[in-house]
């Protein structure tokens, strides 16, 4: 991540391209989170509205935050989806689990202190690899059955999702590479609207129910919502504890971004402003975007690819593309577009997303180089990996572990019970090897969001 930009014919100040194509350059970075921000809303059941809106508002909060040097833009998360269906699962509601997001969105702020007191060597000695890896892998191992479930709806229309997304990202250039699971979702809608009636009809009543202008928060999709007469302590309580250890996963994929667009911008973001500014940044937009009802916000690699791609590397492009996402966050009938997609078209991106999840673990297990001749690590992912596949399915009705403190009822996920014990077997176990900083390549792997590559 040298000081030095190893990139002919970069751009740093946009202004001189002169406004017409400044505009064309946020229209391309909206395009690129575009497919991938909507469809955590369209699974999970959230706002479309407050997800754009909150996806341009944090992308503007976290450029303040890191003295508007950093260009990378936050769109929604994919990490938290296993944790919205386990927790909706149990009967809690929607609300309920935006707090638990918010909540997790707060700890980022604890490890922004930390990085800042301790430094990012010393603090991330307790979430190397061995631990996040498998973490990242059971994320998307765990939601395979909802991939499949919305897929088999109509195999034939998740088919065409499936098939543009891996030949787009197989044989795309440019743009199309950039883009796939947008191209997916728009091919495989518009089969679904060709050859499936009932689609279409839906399509065709939610838009027209639609007006085009409203505000796009309503106060009953928040998560502050839940403190009235109905206020339950035990769903909250669950919540936070199901969702917020799910933080230390994406707090590894902020690090491998901001990594990331470091190496491409050729500027050590890492060092300045440092990431202790770009975690707080990122946590704020998440927690705030949370309690308005919209999903987690995380730095997005689609976007990463297209500053590599346009070598345009001036972070007020990235804000033109917040505002244009503010902009079309006011048009409920956009929003009915997006929630009329079939499942069958979510599950078949979902099937994708889901298996590049788990994907990205194994490759922040080999990039990493962890040493598996070595028992502590066999034993650590072993626990793991068991503990939180099988606390979602082996365990009958009820997914996970659930008891009760006096009055209040519980219930843990097997992420959260897997992630907990990752984290403490790997602190208490001798032969701890990991430094963070030494492998640039495997500090960077644990992405997300980065679908285009």
């Amino acid at each position: 991540m040298s000081d030095q930009n190893p990139n002919n014919g970069a751009i740093r100040n946009a202004s001189a391209l002169g406004a017409p194509k400044m505009f064309i350059l946020g229209i391309q970075h909206l395009f690129a989170m575009f497919g991938a921000t909507v469809l955590v809303p369209a699974i999970t059941g959230l706002s479309v509205s407050a997800t754009l809106c909150f996806a341009g508002l944090g992308t503007l909060l976290f450029h303040v935050i890191t003295g508007m040097k950093v260009p990378a833009f936050l769109g929604s998360s994919f990490a938290f989806l296993g944790a919205y269906a386990l927790v909706g699962s149990a009967g809690i509601p929607i609300q309920y689990c935006c707090f638990g997001v918010a909540i997790a969105g707060l700890m980022y702020l604890v490890l922004a202190a930390m990085f800042k007191i301790f430094g990012a060597a010393k603090v991330m000695r307790y979430f190397p690899p061995i631990v996040t890896g498998p973490i990242i892998i059971a994320i998307g191992l765990t939601l395979s059955a909802t991939a499949i479930g919305s897929a088999s709806s109509n195999w034939a229309v998740a088919l065409v999702a499936i098939v543009v997304v891996v030949a787009c990202n197989i044989w795309g250039k440019g743009m199309v590479k950039i883009v796939p699971i947008l191209l997916g979702v728009v091919a495989s809608y518009v089969a679904a609207m060709i050859f499936v009636p009932d689609a279409r009809a839906l399509l065709v009543e939610k838009v027209s129910a639609a007006a085009w202008i409203g505000l796009p928060v309503h106060w009953e999709d928040t998560a502050l919502s839940i403190f009235g007469k109905d206020f339950d302590g035990g769903m909250l309580l669950t919540a936070i504890i199901t969702i917020a250890p799910i933080s230390l996963a994406t707090i590894v994929e902020h690090i491998g971004d901001v990594c990331a667009i470091s190496s491409t911008v050729g500027q050590n973001f890492v060092a300045d402003p440092g990431l202790h500014r770009t975690l707080a940044g990122d946590g704020i937009a998440t927690a705030v975007a949370a309690l308005f009802g919209a999903p987690a916000n995380t730095t997005y690699g689609e976007n990463t690819g297209v500053l590599a791609l346009s070598k345009v590397y001036d972070p007020q492009v990235i804000r033109l593309a917040a505002v244009f996402a503010i902009i079309l966050s006011f048009s409920p009938k956009f929003a009915a577009i997006v929630g009329a997609m079939p499942a069958a078209t979510m599950g078949g991106v979902s099937l994708i997303l889901y298996g590049m999840i788990s994907a990205v673990g194994v490759r922040n297990v080999v990039e990493n180089q962890v040493d598996f001749t070595k028992s502590r690590n066999v034993l650590i992912a072993a626990v793991i990996l068991v503990l939180a596949i099988g606390l979602k399915y082996g365990t009958g009705t009820v997914e996970g572990i659930a008891f009760s403190i006096g009055e209040i009822n519980i219930h843990l996920s097997g992420l959260a019970v897997a992630a907990l014990v990752g984290i403490i077997m790997n602190a208490i176990l001798p032969g701890k090897d990991y430094e963070f900083g030494v492998n640039p390549q495997g500090d960077e792997s644990a992405d997300f969001g980065r679908v285009g590559e």
